[in-house]
């Protein structure tokens, strides 16, 4: 497993992720009328959080989908870098 590449895939997508959910949050708030900005910034961090943890199973852009917890694949050695 390329670590690295993981890292910095998992990353992009946990920030943009958060990105989202702020744009969401804040359009939704102000919707209703008052932003509150703890809950905005709470949503967000969990979003990313999240994303972080969804991307154990696996993405696309490093080995194939492959989980870094992969004991198998990580003895084939197969390694991709990242493609975003």
């Amino acid at each position: 497993m390329n670590w690295k590449a993981w890292l910095k895939a998992a990353g992009v997508r946990a920030v943009k992720t958060i990105a989202q959910t702020t744009i969401a949050t804040i359009g939704t708030a102000a919707a209703i009328g008052q932003v509150d900005w703890m809950f905005v910034l709470s949503a967000s961090v969990l979003a990313g959080l999240l994303s972080l943890l969804t991307s154990v199973a696996g993405i696309p852009e490093v080995d194939g989908g492959a989980s870094p917890l992969d004991a198998q694949h990580a003895k084939d050695g197969g390694v991709d870098d990242y493609k975003g």
